[in-house]
């Protein structure tokens, strides 16, 4: 594709992930196996992880590349045209002929998700893949990745990243020691760190959550999201960790709220916060985030993030 945006500039951040169709489907209870239930309510929008993150840290304000993949498909058609209309460099967006674009169906109970996912296209942005575009991920300030493209493409931007590179290990699978430790940054949900740390149980308490991120042994600084229990930053080396609180909101969607709070995090850091300011920055947002309906469209611009103690 071409770059619709026609900037000139490099980017700030690029995002290599995925990108999806999401068919959000509201209902009052997650069905039982064998059981049919009906939904209240049916939503299409543009989305995936790595789209989400992409949008969210070009509407604060950066310069945004997406390297990722669709389908020749009206579902392809119509993600690619978002990402151009949100400024987005997509010229290292691919549009397959032989596969569909990746689709995503959302179980919305209101406000938390349950998700299903058909990789499509995203199974084809894989370490050749990524390979074909080091230019791209080479030269920008912080890379931002996700685990909803295959493990090659992690392997190939530690190897090209000479900016800060950011992981957030979602959905839940087991990144080799190798390839996760060439990250600078990780961000999983408690959920993810158990997978991460192979754990038999997933920590509920703050401490436990500590325990198990540095049990990791991870080189780099872990910040573990923890819903309406905010986050955790645990700094380079395993030095004391900080507790970061959510803001409290009404909260009526969550699904993107992980998404923006990881497109935040690279912004604080690019306008040089430490690691605890840009996860009390990422706290903002995530929690406008939630304020609103779907994915992409609950993404919010830094004149919809209020002062905090306005929330």
């Amino acid at each position: 594709m071409s770059d619709p945006g026609g900037r000139d500039l490099a980017p700030e951040i690029v995002v290599v992930g995925s990108l999806n169709m999401d068919i959000r489907l509201t209902v009052d209870r997650i069905p039982h196996s064998g059981e049919t239930i009906s939904a209240t309510g049916l939503k299409r929008s543009p989305g995936g992880k790595g789209g989400n993150q992409a949008v969210a840290a070009a509407r604060l304000g950066r310069r945004v590349a997406m390297v990722g993949a669709v389908g020749d498909d009206d579902a392809g058609r119509e993600i690619a045209d978002r990402l151009g209309a949100e400024g987005l460099t997509t010229r290292a967006v691919a549009q397959l002929t032989d596969v569909p674009t990746g689709t995503a169906v959302i179980l919305w109970e209101q406000p938390e998700s349950t998700i299903v996912i058909e990789a499509g296209a995203n199974a084809r942005v894989d370490e050749a893949y990524v390979r074909e575009h080091a230019d791209t991920v080479r030269y920008a300030r912080i890379v931002l990745c996700q685990c909803e493209t295959p493990l090659g493409a992690l392997a190939a931007v530690v190897d090209l990243a000479q900016g800060v590179k950011i992981l957030n290990p979602a959905p839940a699978v087991a990144v080799p020691r190798e390839i996760r430790d060439g990250f600078n940054i990780l961000v999983p949900n408690r959920f993810e760190l158990a997978t991460l740390a192979n754990a038999n149980t997933v920590p509920r308490t703050l401490e436990g959550v500590v325990a198990l991120a540095k049990s990791l042994e991870f080189p780099g600084s872990v910040v573990v999201t923890l819903g309406e229990d905010g986050s955790v930053v645990i700094p380079n080396g395993g030095r004391d960790a900080v507790h970061v609180p959510a803001i409290p909101v009404n909260a009526i969607d969550t699904t993107a709220a992980g998404d923006s709070f990881c497109a935040a995090l690279a912004d604080g850091l690019l306008r040089g916060e430490d690691l605890v300011g840009a996860a009390r920055w990422a706290a903002r947002v995530a929690a406008v985030t939630t304020t609103k309906h779907g994915a992409i469209e609950s993404l919010p611009y830094p004149t919809d993030i209020p002062n905090p103690t306005l929330l």
